[in-house]
């Protein structure tokens, strides 16, 4: 397949659509008129990130950037951690975990499978105040959070912990639960109710002042919650997306702006693969990427509003778009967006190296400074990304199963002013990338928690039979965290539960200007 870009010009119902085949790129404007290339596009980073220089202690990986050598696998090698400027300081395995992590204060929250020979439902909530011995405080186990899936999230200002119940994805019995953590170890029960409205639990995000919830149903519909009285949150409506442009704005996950006006979603694609029946996308939802819409007038709960899709940019070189995390760096604002897999979709990175496209999927940095022209700036590519690298990694892909090295979720050390980024990269690990030039990322630092055999009830890796268990799943929101004089990554990954990390060696104070901005704190 040619990497030449070619530029075709679409004009339907006012919406202009930009198609390079070879970058893979589209941008959709809600303005009428003639469009034109992104400007970030033609000169964006798309080439593997520069490698991290480890310390002479670490036990680095042996082959190419994220890889698990099939040697490792296979003699027992990867039972044992891979470390780049980061170590392991604490860690709480418990049953395993599922999807996401959240925090706040001391605390931390993962959800976990529900698998059936779980000795304890629900949600784990970990006291790390002393990051030597986090320990499980309690267990949240009203329905929604028998398996909260990626819904699990928290909002500060207001204090509150709330999911919508993915019941292990199938979304039966659909409901959601809040929680006052004002007491970080021991929330409180505010509401835990049924929703009136046929959607399926999967994902989802508070408005940053908290007054609002949107739960989203993959690829199918967004749905936001009335959390003024978070002891009666009210369903306010169902978007199926703008169905006059096919569809836009249908999420995966989402995140807003910081005034609750702007919705970015994750608008999935299954790339090259057909879905799965129970994964299903909307009908003629199109493309995988990036979509903003304007929700202004649910922002000021203004009855019927429905949100209006201002801009889109789609690719065909990742699927299932997963995440957008927005941050600001030097005054310009930008979204951190991750692909949950890459261009052959679920299982697909064969078909997708037979097209010259990554087998995994990977983070991105986009430029939004006018949200009606999103542009890329930066791919955060590993080695093992690399459709030139197919070679090198096939071998792995008959042990990588569903996910591989793809990406998950990306978390920036400051959101109103980034130097840095941790993404989980399933079973690339936990990488941290310098984005301090957004156009010039680079890899620092990495953490590949080790292969676990035996029972895991509470993981859905090692609840599926069909995965060889040969590394880990990285999968989870990473919380940066300055206390004292160490940096500390808090994530989980769903055989070794609940890990703490710090950085080490010429990375030791790398926080040192991240004192006072929450999620960042400063503790004791």
């Amino acid at each position: 397949m040619t990497r030449r870009a070619r530029l075709v010009t679409t004009r339907t119902l006012a919406v202009v659509a930009l198609i390079a085949v070879g970058g893979s790129m589209v941008s959709l404007s809600g303005r009428a008129g003639q469009g034109r290339a992104p400007s970030g596009a033609a000169g964006a980073w798309t080439r593997p990130v520069p490698k991290a220089t480890c310390g002479r202690k670490d036990r680095v990986e042996t082959a190419l950037q994220g890889q698990t050598t099939l040697a490792d696998r296979m003699t027992g090698g990867s039972e044992r951690s891979y470390n780049c400027n980061l170590e392991l300081i604490g860690q709480f395995r418990g049953e395993g975990a599922s999807w996401q992590m959240a925090s706040f204060d001391t605390c931390a929250y993962y959800g976990t499978a529900n698998g059936t020979d779980q000795q304890r439902k629900g949600v784990v909530v970990i006291d790390a105040s002393n990051p030597a011995k986090p320990v499980a405080a309690t267990y949240l186990d009203s329905r929604p959070m028998w398996d909260p899936w990626e819904s699990l999230k928290v909002n500060v200002p207001r204090k509150l912990l709330a999911a919508v119940q993915a019941d292990r994805g199938n979304g039966v019995d659909p409901g959601f639960a809040v929680y006052d953590i004002s007491v970080c170890s021991r929330p409180v029960l505010k509401a835990s109710v049924l929703l009136p409205s046929p959607v399926k639990g999967h994902a989802g995000n508070f408005a940053p002042d908290g007054l609002t919830y949107y739960g989203s149903q993959l690829g199918v519909s967004v749905y936001p919650i009335d959390l003024r009285n978070p002891s009666d949150p009210k369903l306010m409506q169902v978007w199926p997306g703008d169905e006059a442009q096919g569809r836009m704005g249908v999420a995966h996950d989402v995140a807003l702006n910081d005034r609750g006006t702007l919705l970015y979603s994750a608008q999935p694609s299954f790339g090259l693969a057909t879905p799965p029946p129970q994964l299903q996308l909307a009908a003629g939802a199109r493309g995988n990427g990036l979509v903003i819409s304007d929700v202004s007038d649910l922002q000021s709960q203004k009855g019927e509003a429905r949100p209006k899709v201002l801009s889109s940019l789609l690719w065909r070189d990742g699927s299932i778009a997963q995440s957008p995390q927005p941050f600001s760096s030097k005054g310009r604002s930008y979204i951190l967006f991750t692909d949950e897999m890459g261009a052959g979709g679920i299982g697909g990175a064969k078909a997708a190296c037979a097209q010259d496209l990554p087998p995994f999927g990977f983070a991105r940095i986009i430029d939004i400074a006018d949200p009606t022209k999103p542009q890329l700036v930066s791919q955060l590519k590993l080695e093992v990304h690399d459709p030139a690298n197919c070679g090198a990694v096939s071998p792995d892909t008959s042990f990588s199963g569903t996910f591989g090295y793809s990406s998950h979720y990306c978390t920036v050390d400051n959101p109103a002013e980034a130097r840095f980024a941790a993404c989980s990269y399933f079973e690339a690990g936990v990488r941290v990338f310098d984005i301090q030039d957004p156009a010039q990322p680079k890899e620092i630092a990495y953490y590949k928690p080790p292969a676990v055999q035996g029972s895991i009830p509470g993981s859905n890796h090692a609840n599926r039979p069909s995965e060889k268990r040969t590394t880990d799943w990285a999968s989870s929101n990473i919380r940066w965290l300055r206390r004292g004089a160490d940096t500390e990554l808090w994530f989980t990954s769903q055989d070794n539960g609940f890990q703490i990390v710090r950085f080490t060696n010429a990375l030791a104070t790398i926080g040192k200007s991240m004192v006072g901005h929450d999620p960042i704190r400063d503790l004791p």
